[in-house]
């Protein structure tokens, strides 16, 4: 059994690597609002289903939205968060994986992976990770402003790291030992 460790290998049909197409071709990119026009990312998804010779069953999001649409308590940047469940959800079984690039934006760069079902780890494109939508990322960015001056505060931390006891540089404290914010402050969405 062959491991597979190329992110080309798992986003690109045979044919499509012979021609040397790259995988940035095969990334949907959509803003953290939603898709520029409803039924984007459905096509997208179903189109590279059928390119790998599998029926997208179940791929439509129309559902998603009309029940998001309903929802009251649905908030700005909901939607494409269901939608993107939803279709991971209908991809497992059809031997896909709905991943995202995580390149530190606030959109969703989309990749359909042929894998058996099976997400994916370690895998990277430009130097960025790529995982399995709904698996935690390996990158969190955090920022708020602080309650004690306004300055406006950033942090990139990696999976292990912790905010545990952090302070601005006016001297206010932001964060218990534990990493969460102290009350007062509150974080950016």
């Amino acid at each position: 059994m062959t491991v597979v460790t190329e992110l080309a290998d798992l986003a690109l049909t045979p044919d499509e690597r012979a021609r040397g197409t790259g995988v940035d071709s095969m990334l949907f990119v959509m803003d953290w609002a939603g898709e520029e026009t409803p039924g984007d990312l459905a096509a997208f998804v179903a189109g590279r289903v059928r390119a790998f010779g599998a029926q997208p069953a179940g791929v439509d999001t129309d559902a998603v939205r009309r029940a998001a649409e309903a929802d009251p308590t649905l908030g700005r940047g909901d939607l494409p968060i269901r939608q993107l469940d939803h279709l991971s959800g209908v991809l497992t079984p059809l031997g896909f994986t709905l991943a995202v690039c995580d390149d530190g934006t606030d959109s969703y760069p989309v990749l359909v992976l042929r894998t058996g079902g099976q997400p994916p780890t370690g895998l990277t494109h430009e130097g960025r990770p790529v995982r399995a939508w709904g698996s935690p990322p390996d990158e969190t960015l955090v920022s708020l402003d602080c309650p004690h001056c306004g300055a406006m505060l950033v942090w990139h931390l990696q999976a292990a790291e912790s905010l545990a006891g952090e302070h601005c540089d006016c001297g206010g404290a932001l964060f218990d030992a534990t990493g969460h914010p102290l009350p007062g402050v509150t974080l950016h969405d």
